[in-house]
């Protein structure tokens, strides 16, 4: 069950320049798991201490805010497309 993850430039030099990953998972979390055993530390960038998503990280599971969804335990299916997104913060 293959799951593709578009990784924005600010991680890829955890993903050794990767724009794409492929991981299994059956949640959202699952697949953070997947991503966190192939490039050890890219965990710590998406979730904070308490395990949850950081404030400033979206995802997206097939065009879906999973903060809408379950969170980290969003269902992932094979074929299914995640975007990690940085939040941009302006200026006044």
């Amino acid at each position: 069950m293959s799951i593709m993850v578009r990784i924005p430039t600010p991680l890829r030099r955890v993903t050794n320049g990767e724009d794409r990953v492929t991981v299994e998972g059956a949640t959202l979390g699952g697949v953070i798991d997947s991503m966190e055993a192939q490039y050890p530390g890219i965990k710590g960038r998406l979730c904070d201490d308490q395990g949850e998503l950081r404030n400033f990280v979206n995802v997206y599971v097939n065009g879906e805010d999973v903060r809408f969804l379950d969170g980290l335990g969003t269902a992932t299916n094979a074929g299914d497309e995640i975007s990690i997104v940085p939040a941009v913060a302006g200026g006044s």
